[in-house]
């Protein structure tokens, strides 16, 4: 592949994981990264394109100077492909990569890991929406301030249980990771991350390592950045936003994203 265009001096991927079968919202007609959020309007009321979930993440990555990303999908989700198109509706080149294999995140990440090894990588979630229009350039301009691997961008959350709640230090460095916790006394969790050439790395040795010891399971981005962080590799934490992203993965999040449709339209 070409090599994208450079942001300062950081060369920059985005990754945007959307192999998960929403088996909490099933059924529904169409993948749950494309529920729609409006249309993108022209000036004098022409209609250029409907407006997805997805579209946000990917919008925000592009004024971030995310050079091109890759969408990881699975068999049948072939909805996304057809809508996003080639990213020029969007601004910024995308690409697609097909899961299979071991369930998880990080699995779904290690299939790009031919194709984005030796860059930075932006990571978000197609099916959350958050209202952070630096989120990235925040976490992408303290991969360089802090000197750090992995850079989490936390928002304050009212869902612990359906998230990674992050525990940080007086320095910001994390220093603690509690996966989807009944209960917590922590206020933040973490959506987004940009990493360095080395987490990409850690990722794709530390899933080979799971196979060859035959403990592939499920696992959370989360526990592949507690390892890394027992590994030596330095991860911080920045706060993004004073505001909740929503999950639309999820049926109160839905509920919460077509409340907050609904408002915006006056209804």
């Amino acid at each position: 592949m070409d090599d994208p265009p450079k942001t300062g001096d950081i060369e920059l991927i985005g990754l945007v994981p959307a192999a998960g079968r929403a088996t909490r919202l099933a059924p529904m007609p169409f993948s749950k990264e494309l529920y729609p959020v409006g249309t993108q309007v022209e000036e004098g009321g022409r209609v250029v394109r409907s407006r997805a979930v997805c579209d946000c993440l990917l919008g925000n990555m592009q004024a971030s100077g995310v050079a091109r990303a890759f969408v990881i999908i699975r068999d049948g989700k072939w909805d996304i492909p057809a809508y996003l198109g080639d990213g020029a509706g969007i601004g910024m080149p995308i690409g697609y990569l097909l899961k299979d294999g071991p369930v998880g995140v990080p699995y779904t990440l290690d299939v790009a890991y031919p194709y984005v090894r030796g860059y930075h990588i932006a990571l978000g979630f197609p099916d959350m929406v958050f209202d952070a229009p630096d989120a990235f350039r925040i976490c992408l301009n303290q991969l360089t301030a802090r000197d750090a691997d992995v850079v989490l961008g936390l928002f304050p959350t009212d869902t612990p249980s359906l998230v990674d709640m992050v525990a940080v230090d007086g320095q910001g460095a994390v220093t603690g990771i509690e996966i989807k916790p009944a209960k917590t006394a922590l206020t933040r969790c973490w959506a987004i991350a940009a990493w360095r050439p080395t987490f990409t790395e850690f990722l794709h040795r530390y899933l080979r390592t799971l196979a060859e010891r035959g403990r592939e399971a499920e696992h959370f981005v989360g526990h592949v950045i507690l390892a890394a962080i027992d590994d030596g590799l330095r991860v911080v934490a920045e706060p993004v936003s004073d505001r909740p992203v929503i999950d639309v993965g999820t049926p109160d999040g839905l509920v919460a994203l077509q409340r907050g449709l609904n408002e915006r339209a006056g209804i």
